[in-house]
């Protein structure tokens, strides 16, 4: 019979997912503390190259994976080799939007050459109605190609494509890389989803999955709990 801790912890968890603005799924982030998520260049996390765990990232193509509980938004995708993150983005994937809760793959994300051997900082910026929201991820740039991630991967239903977007644009070069607090940590709109996988295929338009409320997850949980008691 389930018993009243884990019936809370599986509302717990469902909670935690919905309240999230995004995250980064894949590479690892640096550090994730949603009521910060809107500060840049790390979502309120100050980069640490003596203390960061740096994940193998392969010039040649490798995965980044995002959830979003947001219903569209724009990502951004950019490198810099300096250890604050402060400066000197490069963009390394087209601006894409993506329409629809849940879960998202950037299959084949490129690294310059020059990279390779090299410790640098990947940003994802999001722009989602709340202003900006950052994650970042510590990484050893290596040669090669690299191997889909289980971490990596699309939902079923969501739409994307490729867009122009000048204030994400504007993150790039020699900007500050948006050390500011423009996102803010109103959740009023977030909506979880579930996150069924399906093949991702490197093209524009994607599959995701349908949004549900949290007062369905909640009652869903307790349907499961019900039937393994």
């Amino acid at each position: 019979m389930a018993t009243t801790q884990s019936i809370a912890a599986a509302l717990l968890l469902l909670t935690a997912g919905a309240q999230a603005h995004f995250t980064l799924n894949y590479p690892p982030s640096i550090g994730f503390d949603d009521a910060k998520e809107g500060t840049g260049p790390c979502g309120g996390v100050t980069p640490d190259f003596s203390k960061n765990e740096f994940t193998d990232f392969h010039v040649g193509g490798d995965n980044v994976g995002t959830r979003t509980s947001h219903p569209q938004g724009n990502w951004l995708y950019r490198v810099t080799l300096d250890p604050g993150a402060s400066a000197n983005w490069t963009q390394v994937y087209p601006i894409v939007q993506q329409s629809g809760i849940g879960d998202f793959c950037a299959p084949l994300v490129r690294i310059p050459d020059e990279f390779v051997g090299k410790q640098g900082i990947l940003s994802v910026v999001g722009s989602g109605g709340h202003g900006f929201l950052y994650q970042c991820a510590a990484l050893n740039f290596v040669e090669g190609t690299a191997e889909l991630q289980s971490a990596c991967k699309n939902a079923s239903g969501v739409t994307s494509s490729f867009v122009t977007d000048a204030s994400l644009a504007a993150l790039v070069g020699s900007s500050t890389g948006g050390n500011d607090t423009a996102g803010d940590a109103d959740h009023s709109d977030h909506q979880d989803g579930d996150h069924a996988a399906t093949k991702p295929n490197g093209s524009s338009s994607v599959s995701a999955l349908a949004n549900v409320s949290i007062l369905l997850g909640v009652v869903m949980a307790t349907g499961i709990f019900t039937l393994l008691s």
